[in-house]
């Protein structure tokens, strides 16, 4: 079982998964503000970040199994930003929300001769408050300050088996009614591969201005974002 966190009470369940390097405490604005729409927010630790258990290995479907172990069936709302995407995607035909929404999704791992995108991100864990300033000069003080907490308890092995997931394609099909919410630009999903989901009967709306970590970035800007999926 996963550790996880919650806010509210009410009758419908919202489930929120959380990207690499951080944990369930990145929600801390977007759980309160569910709540006060009447969801119960259950918001989860992957393995290997917060406070739940490390794993062996860390695949996709390690990321999706331990979240449908830890949450209920049928949530009437799924939320996924970046890796917690590409888990919901994983995940998402034996969760059956009600509505999935994916957060600048990790749908397809970028994978370039040459470049150690495990040992680049797993530089991250030293990150000191000034460093993550830099290169976030969007976020608030406390975001800033929230980063250098969860990076203290995540493993960098979350970072190190990207490699071997890198350069596949993990795109769901749009099983339930389904968003993909978008950084601008997002690095992750280009405009064709935009195209391609709308295509699909995917909804794709972007976020004007937002860097990768929307719901931390520009809050109010991600939750307006969610208007009609909320």
């Amino acid at each position: 079982m996963l550790h996880y966190r919650e806010w509210g009470a009410g009758d419908r369940v919202a489930v929120l998964i959380h990207g690499i390097m951080a944990d369930s405490r990145c929600w801390w604005r977007v759980g309160p503000a569910l709540a006060e729409r009447g969801y119960r927010v259950i918001a989860v630790d992957l393995p290997g970040h917060g406070d739940s258990p490390r794993a062996e290995e860390y695949t996709p479907e390690v990321y999706a199994s331990s979240v449908l172990e830890s949450v209920p069936a049928d949530p009437d709302l799924a939320i996924g930003h970046s890796l917690g995407g590409l888990t919901l995607s994983v995940a998402v035909e034996r969760l059956r929300p009600g509505r999935a929404v994916y957060a600048d999704p990790a749908f397809r791992i970028p994978k370039i001769d040459g470049l150690d995108l495990g040992g680049m991100m797993a530089v991250a864990k030293d990150q000191t408050v000034e460093m993550v300033r830099q290169g976030h000069p969007g976020w608030s003080a406390e975001e800033c300050a929230l980063e250098i907490e969860m990076l203290a308890k995540w493993d960098p092995a979350t970072a190190m088996a990207l490699d071997s997931v890198a350069g596949s394609d993990f795109t769901p099909e749009p099983v339930v009614p389904s968003l993909v919410q978008l950084a601008d630009p997002s690095e992750l999903v280009s405009e064709e591969f935009a195209e391609t989901l709308v295509y699909r009967g995917f909804e794709v709306r972007v976020v004007k201005g937002a860097e990768h970590t929307i719901h931390r970035h520009l809050f109010e800007n991600f939750m307006a974002g969610l208007e009609g999926w909320i």
